[in-house]
């Protein structure tokens, strides 16, 4: 399971002394439990991607403010969480594979207008999730749907 994989990961980043990366460690391994104690579940991997995905989304949104504020410094500290975190989620799709899973999950919902939309992110959501940027699919499916 990816929750047991960083888990380990904590128990070695410990080990070794590297407390930066133990830090972000933390940081996931909190936000997991967070979820966990809220809903009272324990998470899957499915839902552990997804806790990961919002986190670098997050950390994204902070690069381009602190960019943007002149902060380089703060938004090198988030860039180096990204890489931590993007190592617990899946290899990225390429845009021809995304443009693929679209196609095919617009022709198995029957999909013909924006209305239908939902449909389409309901049957893409669970196979693209954490692999590629949903605003970026969404805008792809709406793209789609449009013409």
């Amino acid at each position: 399971m990816l929750k047991q994989q960083i888990q380990d990961a904590m128990k070695a980043a410990m080990k070794a002394g590297e407390k930066d990366k133990l830090g972000v460690i933390r940081l996931i391994m909190a936000a997991i439990k967070q979820r966990e104690v809220d809903e009272r579940i324990e998470l899957d991997d499915a839902q552990v991607l997804a806790v990961l995905d919002k986190m670098v989304k997050q950390r994204r949104d902070s690069i381009s403010q602190y960019e943007s504020a002149g902060r380089e410094d703060l938004a090198e500290v988030e860039r180096f969480e990204v890489g931590i975190i993007q190592a617990y989620l899946p290899t990225p799709l390429t845009e021809a594979e995304i443009a693929q899973m679209v196609e095919s999950a617009v022709s198995e919902t029957g999909a013909a207008a924006m209305s239908d939309m939902g449909k389409v992110m309901g049957v893409l959501r669970p196979q693209i999730q954490g692999r590629a940027d949903m605003g970026a699919v969404s805008a792809l499916v709406k793209q789609r749907l449009g013409s």
